[in-house]
């Protein structure tokens, strides 16, 4: 049974890994062999939270298996994934694995790599083919020797370069899975404008029309844009947004709903309460009494 806490559990990167970058490679084999410290690391992972930080991983050996945000990845060798600053999620199995890892807080990483990040999350594990899989490899070694050099005069500038080169090659890779921003065309740019507003704006902005005022269009030409993008209206996305979030919370802490829907904007609570179980088919207790899988 998962424990019940009032918030959703937040792993500050100074608290974890010290200030705003840290590259690391880890091999486990048994988990019989890894002292106090290590176990409460593993521990703390293995329990839902989320990070301030952007997190990578890049599995060298064996199969990670992780829970972000009620869907489970198994992260293989050969492929990576990336968790962006305040996704909920958790570790399952890190057994029997080799895995380098590197996290950045918003502040050190580059702004046109935090643009594309943005672009891409929530991202979904990405296969890297052989070529590619050993550059990023070898760059992450390199990260790591560069990182215990703590002497050199310009150690944080190598250290946030080299952490930064890492993240744009697999940002880039991401990309090549994507359409390129000079190719999209005018739906395509409006529909990702409207999902960064939602991004930022989901607990107080509800209305498709609020949304298309701020992009100076109407709202019929947004809901043109984004259905003919995506296949689904604003309304849509608005709901499914607003929806995550309370299912975040729902599952992972006992805050109660009536507090759950006053945090998401909406001061009725009994009217929150009928658009959840709408939008979801279920009630909001039903979900949190659920036992994970």
């Amino acid at each position: 049974m998962r424990q019940k806490i009032k918030h959703i559990p937040l792993n500050p990167m100074a608290d974890m890994f010290g200030p705003g970058i840290a590259i690391g490679k880890a091999s486990v084999n048994e988990l019989s062999t890894f002292g106090q410290a290590e176990l409460r690391t593993l521990k703390q992972a293995k329990q839902s939270h989320r990070d301030d930080y952007h997190l990578f991983f890049l599995p060298e050996k064996g199969t990670i298996s992780i829970e972000i945000d009620f869907q489970k990845y198994d992260i293989k060798q050969s492929s990576v994934i990336y968790i962006h600053p305040h996704q909920v999620h958790r570790v399952i199995t890190f057994e029997q694995v080799t895995v380098s890892f590197w996290v950045i807080n918003t502040e050190n990483l580059h702004p046109e790599y935090l643009n594309v990040l943005a672009d891409i999350a929530p991202a979904k594990p990405l296969s890297l083919t052989k070529e590619t899989f050993s550059i990023i490899s070898e760059a992450a070694s390199l990260c790591l020797k560069l990182s215990e050099r703590t002497n050199d005069k310009l150690y944080h500038s190598l250290l946030k370069d080299s952490c930064n080169t890492l993240v744009a090659l697999v940002a880039s890779q991401y990309v090549e899975t994507s359409k390129p921003a000079d190719k999209l065309s005018r739906f395509e740019l409006i529909t990702k404008a409207f999902k960064s507003a939602l991004e930022r704006e989901y607990a107080t902005v509800k209305k498709p029309t609020a949304y298309a005022q701020k992009l100076n269009i109407s709202t019929d030409y947004l809901n043109e844009c984004v259905k003919n993008t995506t296949g689904h209206s604003v309304s849509y996305h608005i709901q499914q947004r607003v929806i995550l979030e309370a299912k975040r919370l729902l599952y992972h802490s006992d805050r109660s709903v009536k507090e759950i829907a006053a945090e998401l904007g909406y001061d009725d609570y009994p009217y929150f309460s009928r658009f959840f179980t709408k939008v979801t088919g279920i009630t909001a207790l039903t979900f949190r009494n659920r036992n994970p899988e």
